[in-house]
């Protein structure tokens, strides 16, 4: 198992990286170098890239990538979701993206994607570049 992430050590993602590399797995960060004097980056990491900006990162890690999961998180998740859902819309890329929807975090969001939906805004049904799954049970299920 290879993970790729933004490479700092706190948070969700922190404790995923914690994990696998306390289980002999790879962990590979990608940080932008604006956030290498922001946030603190992991320090056991089986590889780190400091890459320019935010775009670089998010193409970085999507080209290394077999398939996106997204956690629990805050605005750069959300960008990071967005921009690899439209890039497999326009058939830049097609890799599988998951959202791990734990405890109903992504309830509200998941609800306005449907409705822009129905509201005829998207080319496609949510769920044709979207699965969702409530539990990490079921997401390794559905990746398996």
């Amino acid at each position: 198992l290879k993970l790729v992430y933004g490479g700092g050590n706190k948070g969700l993602m922190g404790t995923v990286a914690n994990a696998v590399l306390l289980n002999e797995g790879k962990v590979m960060g990608v940080m932008p170098k604006i956030l290498v004097d922001w946030e603190q980056q992991h320090e056991s990491l089986s590889e780190l890239a400091i890459v320019p900006d935010m775009h670089t990162r998010k193409k970085m890690m999507y080209d290394l990538c077999d398939a996106a999961i997204i956690l629990p998180g805050g605005f750069g998740t959300l960008d990071e979701l967005f921009e690899m859902v439209t890039w497999n819309q326009l058939k830049i890329h097609d890799k599988k993206i998951y959202i791990l929807n734990s405890n109903g975090f992504y309830k509200h969001l998941l609800g306005h994607l449907q409705q822009m939906q129905k509201d005829g805004f998207l080319y496609e049904g949510v769920t044709d570049r979207i699965i969702v799954c409530d539990t990490p049970v079921e997401l390794f299920n559905k990746i398996g």
